[in-house]
């Protein structure tokens, strides 16, 4: 079987309400050319039990539900049935079939852009010849017809056959398509052209007037059966070439992964391997200019880290011993070592291209709407253009007055430009959010964007920068201040909260020894606890530790001052107070300013302390703060909001953030946050700069204003050439023309989405601030 794409992989999993367990396959589709052949492949996966599909036309590919018990050979065959090629798509290591899948994508295109070539070079002398034949009946010559013929044939038979061999396979099973009407288009005019040169003696009719101009030729529809094909051939070529360069953004990002890397041996030992034999807990060195080869944390050397291709900041960041790199980036000067912690499809890049991938697989309620009107419209488009040839026989036409009517019915009509309006826009616009840093997991999640009308913001790692420091520290009668910090640290040393790392690295700059803790216990949104030399030791809310006594005045003129406070107790009494500083994005106030702007009402959402939630807010710019909200209390808030009739997006970055992000109608996580709510988020902002946050909404908004003006062009062209085709009004030569330029309209209209939202250009000083703060951070 053959395979492609190693950044998406089949997965299993379970959705609600299922039974059993079901998996997810993806497969990849060929020979579809509009939105009738969607509908065609998910009809015939859906008749299998329990199998449900949906498949895309721009990216031609198929995400397949199924369960266990069925077999991806059994929906491969499925799909072949109903007269298409399909296979899987699986994780390949080595990346020999992606290259496979890109050498068979450049055949076919070879094969398209030949076909065209052959197309356009008969065509032009065959229109030029049968237009001076018929204007000038002087520069006849005898048998000008079949040099007419002959010009035509290689078009309408060698370069038609794809659409020919389309329409047979399609008339095997009963079903239509695109290529069925353009099929009968251009054999009707073929066959009836050959009839009337075989039968008759291919004198042309005189023709007066407009008719003159648009079709002089009389009885002989060769240059209009060629011209057809021709300017399909060009629709098809130019279209798969603007789908590809949709596409671009993605397959950069996936180029970001390393070929090989330098992995180091237990004796110190240095030896390259490729990159899918490293293993988590390798250690592996980072030159300048090389590529980090996987997620882990550096253990050697202090270098800066270049992240612009996957996340577009514009600065290196400084790294250090302890801090943690990402797969994909460059070491832009000095040499690393570096601990993998997480290698193939479990980086943070490969999961975000999976997530991509997978949701240019899915599919919008607005594409759903489109594949099922699609789904009928061509058998109903064959049946006005046997009532329009009726019609116009009735009328007394003849059969030449009325053919020329019918056929140019069948080939205005094709609907390629409906199936590919909203998944091609679809699929540019998540190829530019993920150019942006925003990594949007489903279709659904950019129709939601745009409804939002009110952002509930986390404040710590969201609305602050995450990276906590100790400001103060205050112990109660008898404790010692480095007992106090080393045994905080313990607890601390198991959590993944910004607190906890800054008590950790106050109490490794001390220093002071800290020690082992044992039957450790984490309380998400208030605190964590465990063992410590025996005692027992809880950090976490000063209301954790319920009474303060003579340490109550000290955290009450921190919390006036918008520091964090945490409680310790050891044994259930109170040994401590330690006080936190986490200053606030420089995005943020301009964020928080443009989304206000955009008519979106922001709310501050937070754990902590009222006096601490406040003072971010005033420095932000946001006037609804809720503090002291626990994880449930979250979700309660969202609740509430939603039962207000609001469109809720929620943005945060912790373990207490998660139900929330999963219980709001958007679920946005930034990407510096835990692991569990990057899965429960719909959109990702990997990058560092809240000032993404706004542009998420702008791109969703034009994305939205670009599907609505092609669904316009789409329905609106199809409905208004219809009648005018059927009236004798649009000669079928036109009418090819048109709808190969509708095809390409729709498409080109998509691609302007690859410069929706704007870019970011910090000043000189900006730039300077941030480095200066990175290198201070990396001390």
């Amino acid at each position: 079987m053959t395979r492609d794409s190693p950044a998406t992989s089949t997965s299993t999993a379970t959705p609600p309400g299922a039974a059993g367990d079901v998996r997810l396959v993806e497969l990849r589709i060929e020979g579809m050319t509009c939105a009738a052949c969607v509908g065609r492949v998910e009809r015939k996966l859906g008749k299998l039990d329990g199998v449900r599909a949906a498949v895309n036309l721009a990216t031609e590919r198929a995400l397949v539900e199924t369960p266990d018990g069925v077999e991806v050979s059994t929906l491969v065959a499925t799909v072949e049935k109903a007269g298409y090629g399909a296979f899987e798509i699986v994780p390949d290591p080595d990346g020999e079939d992606a290259a496979d899948a890109a050498v068979r994508d450049d055949a076919a295109m070879r094969s398209l852009r030949l076909r065209m070539i052959v197309a356009l070079v008969l065509f032009i002398p065959l229109a030029d010849l049968s237009l001076a034949m018929s204007l000038v009946p002087s520069l006849r010559f005898p048998f000008w017809q079949a040099v007419v013929a002959l010009l035509a044939l290689p078009v309408v038979v060698w370069a038609a056959w794809p659409f020919h061999r389309t329409a047979v396979l399609n008339l095997r099973h009963g079903t239509t398509s695109m290529d069925t009407l353009v099929s009968l288009g251009v054999i009707a005019a073929s066959g009836w052209s050959l009839g009337a040169l075989v039968f008759t003696d291919g004198a042309p009719d005189a023709a007066t007037g407009w008719q003159a101009v648009l079709h002089p030729s009389g009885p002989l529809y060769l240059e209009v059966a060629a011209g057809v094909t021709t300017f399909v051939l060009a629709g098809r070529f130019f279209e798969a070439r603007a789908r590809r360069s949709a596409g671009e953004v993605m397959r950069s990002l996936a180029g970001l992964e390393s070929d090989d890397v330098a992995v180091l041996d237990a004796d110190g030992t240095e030896r390259r391997i490729a990159v899918p034999r490293l293993r988590a807990g390798d250690r592996f060195v980072v030159r300048p200019g090389e590529r980090i080869a996987a997620d882990g944390a550096v253990v050697e050397g202090v270098a800066a880290v270049d992240t612009s291709a996957m996340t577009g900041e514009p600065v290196p960041s400084e790294v250090a011993p302890g801090d943690a790199v990402i797969g994909g980036t460059i070491a832009t000067g000095g040499r690393l070592v570096v601990r993998a912690e997480k290698v193939g499809a479990d980086t943070r890049l490969a999961r975000m291209l999976a997530a991509v991938e997978r949701a240019q697989t899915e599919k919008s309620a607005v594409q759903r709407l489109v594949d099922r009107v699609s789904s009928v419209f061509v058998p109903v488009i064959l049946v006005i253009a046997l009532l329009t040839l009726v019609g116009w026989l009735l009328a007394g036409a003849g059969w030449a007055g009325a053919f020329a009517p019918a056929v140019a019915v069948v080939i205005i009509a094709c609907p390629c430009a409906l199936g590919l309006a909203t998944p091609t826009a679809l699929m540019v616009a998540t190829g530019r959010g993920a150019e942006l840093g925003i990594f949007v997991k489903g279709y659904q999640a950019l129709e939601t964007t745009r409804a939002v009308d009110t952002v509930v913001m986390d404040k710590t790692g969201t609305l602050t920068t995450g990276r906590m420091s100790v400001a103060d520290l205050a112990c109660a009668d008898g404790t010692d201040p480095g007992e106090l910090l080393a045994r905080a640290a313990a607890v601390e040393s198991g959590s993944e909260h910004a607190i906890a790392a800054a008590v950790c690295a106050h109490a490794e700059q001390a220093p002071v020894v800290v020690p082992p803790v044992t039957d450790f216990v984490p309380m998400p949104g208030l605190g964590a606890r465990g063992v410590v030399d025996g005692y027992d030791v809880t950090v976490g809310r000063p209301s954790l530790a319920g009474e303060l006594g003579p340490l109550s005045d000290r955290v009450a003129e921190w919390d006036a001052a918008g520091r964090t406070t945490v409680a310790v107790t050891v044994d259930g009494a109170v040994a401590g107070v330690i006080a936190l500083a986490d200053p606030v994005k420089d995005s943020a106030v301009p964020a928080v300013a443009e989304l206000i702007e955009m008519g979106l009402r922001p709310v501050l959402l937070t754990g902590d302390s009222p006096a601490a939630a406040h003072a971010v807010a005033s420095a932000v710019g946001i006037t609804d703060v809720h503090a002291g909200v626990l994880p449930d209390e979250k979700v309660d808030l969202v609740r509430r909001l939603q039962a207000q009739g609001r469109t809720v997006a929620m943005v945060g970055d912790g373990v207490n953030d998660a139900a929330a992000l999963a219980v709001a109608d958007l679920g946005i996580a930034v990407g510096s946050g835990t692991d569990i709510a990057l899965e429960a988020a719909d959109v990702v902002l990997v990058r560092d700069d809240l000032r993404v946050l706004p542009t998420t909404v702008e791109l969703a908004r034009a994305t939205m204003r670009t599907i609505r003006g092609n669904l316009w062009w789409a329905f609106g062209y199809n409905v208004a050439a219809v009648p005018v085709a059927a009236a004798g009004l649009l000669n079928p030569l036109l009418a090819g023309a048109a709808m190969a330029v509708s095809s390409l309209l729709v498409v080109t209209n998509s691609l302007r989405l690859r410069h929706a939202g704007g870019t970011f250009a910090p000043t000189p000083s900006e730039i300077t601030a941030e480095r200066d703060d990175e290198v201070e951070y990396s001390r």
